[in-house]
């Protein structure tokens, strides 16, 4: 769906203001103010609904709405004088007033709907090392960057999320990107029984051969890091630059006692609520992977359940991953190394970030001020993760 009005056109998918044919760059906490100001166009939005909305619910001073709303009408060529899009219903809240046309976008011939802008991609099958058919995608231009399996992933579905469609758009932007589906999810095998650490390093062989690249800059992220980690000592030649992100050393299961009951009780969770909207799992997931989440990013998670993998399989690779020990691997790490964490993950502890950090020689270090175990578009930490991504990598 798009919105025009005037000289502008809002694009939500994409996350993108167009205004006299140009883009304009706009901070994403402004953007969804916009986006849900033009969507509810026909009524007034009271202040309560907008903090309920753009801040999930937090207290928010009035000088920091008033900010947000000037901004937004500066993005569009308004201002709180003229008041020509946003105008202020005192003691009500704001109406996004004058013309809007919602547009739906008609795909071109072989072109599927969720395949435009920089998320058109292509999808491709090869073989594990132990013949398990794996789905990997390849989008975007620039430097390649090959971004490690993860559980909850499906290539197809993962451009109509609103959680991963405008992380992987923000990556195609900037690279030539490849990711795929780990064996047991989404396109790849799901009838699979072996989920050791060296099986997902095979895994990721076969895409980065298959796709036919041969240096690269490789990016790991949440279980991703283990694998990455795994995946250089036994190529170092072919990875130029390597990204951690959310990850671990040791998995939950081997860390400690208290950390192995909570494994533990999540495993069981997740063969009882898999995919199950409104169930009591769904909400206990969302609390620790996405707590700052809007409506639309929460109410996703039980529909990328249900396509990404059956709670079978979720709890064998929860299992598994939570097994993962790569603490032997970490100090022989020889490639430039970045590490992000979020300040307040509540999947993985900070401590674990600091470890891989300090035993990787040389490793630059980023802590992001979130909650959210995967970062999202209306944070701040969403500008300063990409922002150090393309600095490491580009060196902009």
């Amino acid at each position: 769906m798009r919105y025009k009005f005037g000289q502008c056109e809002l694009t939500p998918a994409a996350r993108e203001l167009v205004v006299a044919g140009g883009l304009r760059p706009v901070e994403p906490q402004v953007f969804d103010l916009l986006h849900h100001l033009v969507k509810e166009h026909d009524r007034v939005v009271s202040t309560d609904e907008l903090i309920n909305v753009i801040w999930n619910g937090r207290i928010v001073s009035e000088s920091a709405i008033n900010s947000r709303i000037s901004a937004a009408r500066s993005a569009i060529g308004d201002d709180g004088a003229r008041q020509e899009w946003i105008k202020t219903v005192r003691g009500r809240g704001f109406r996004f007033i004058g013309a809007v046309t919602a547009v739906t976008p008609t795909p071109a011939a072989g072109e599927t709907p969720e395949s435009g802008a920089a998320g058109r991609q292509r999808i491709a099958f090869c073989r594990s090392a132990d013949e398990t058919r794996i789905a990997y995608a390849t989008m975007g231009s620039g430097y390649p960057m090959v971004k490690a399996g993860h559980w909850l992933t499906h290539l197809e579905h993962d451009m109509r999320n609103p959680i991963w469609r405008p992380f992987l758009d923000e990556l195609g932007r900037r690279f030539h990107l490849v990711r795929y589906d780990q064996r047991g999810n989404g396109l790849s095998d799901w009838d699979v029984t072996d989920f050791a650490l060296d099986r997902f390093v095979d895994d990721l062989e076969a895409v980065v051969d298959s796709a036919g690249i041969d240096r690269f800059a490789l990016y790991g992220m949440s279980q991703g890091v283990p694998i990455a980690i795994a995946y250089i000592c036994r190529h170092p030649e072919r990875v130029s630059h390597l990204i951690l992100q959310g990850g671990y050393e040791k998995g939950r299961l081997i860390r400690s006692a208290a950390e192995r009951e909570q494994a533990e009780a999540i495993i069981t969770l997740i063969r009882h609520g898999w995919g199950k909207r409104d169930s009591a799992f769904i909400d206990a997931f969302t609390t620790m992977y996405i707590p700052g989440g809007d409506r639309e990013q929460i109410d996703s998670v039980a529909d990328l359940q249900r396509h990404s993998t059956s709670a079978a399989n979720a709890a064998a690779l929860r299992a598994a991953v939570d097994h993962f020990d790569v603490s032997a691997f970490t100090d022989k790490v020889r490639v430039p190394t970045l590490v992000m964490h979020s300040r307040d993950d509540g999947v993985q502890p900070l401590e674990q970030a600091r470890q891989i950090a300090s035993r990787i020689p040389a490793a630059e270090f980023v802590l992001l001020e979130s909650r959210n175990h995967v970062i999202l578009p209306q944070e701040p930490a969403w500008r300063v993760m990409f922002g150090e991504i393309e600095r490491f990598v580009l060196g902009g």
